[in-house]
């Protein structure tokens, strides 16, 4: 059955797709971290493997390669807009557990590098989920919420991307 004109067909996750149609993306800094977010998922295809052979040097060069792209984007994120956000009492449980899982999912990669390949599916699967609470929860209500000053001073406050 063909969709209904101007909605996107559900994800993996039985989601909307959202930011197709809220236009939270085309806001430049939610647009990097989105684009961030397809970075660093295509950046666990190698630790994958790597596990997959249970090659602990490539294993580390793996996790080095993720971390490389998260760690600054999850610094991006927790000193811009999450730190905007968090004033506004609806947002800072939210923010807090986000900022908490980002925390787990670092602690998991250390792991993972010291010989614990066995996390791997369930740090993938705790990623895509972190993500999805962004793209799908955080980022659109963000769109709503912040006023254009606001949105100033998330764009000031935001160090610029680190090139990998």
């Amino acid at each position: 059955m063909p969709s209904p004109a101007g909605s996107r067909p559900p994800r993996a996750s039985g989601r909307p797709e959202v930011c197709s149609y809220c236009g939270c993306e085309s806001i430049e800094v939610v647009g990097r971290f989105m684009a961030e977010h397809v970075d660093i998922i295509n950046a666990t295809t190698e630790l994958r493997h790597a596990c997959a052979a249970d090659d602990a040097p490539r294993v580390a060069r793996a996790v080095d390669g993720i971390e490389v792209i998260l760690h600054p984007h999850t610094r991006n994120e927790e000193v811009g807009l999450f730190a905007v956000l968090r004033r506004q009492e609806e947002f800072t449980e939210h923010v807090d557990t986000l900022c908490h899982e980002h925390t787990a999912l670092d602690e998991q990669l250390l792991r993972i590098r010291n010989g614990e390949h066995a996390l791997v599916p369930g740090f993938l699967a705790e990623l895509r989920a972190h993500i999805d609470k962004e793209e799908n929860g955080l980022f659109p209500a963000s769109a709503i919420a912040l006023s254009g000053a606001e949105w100033d001073e998330v764009d000031a406050s935001t160090p610029d991307p680190v090139a990998p």
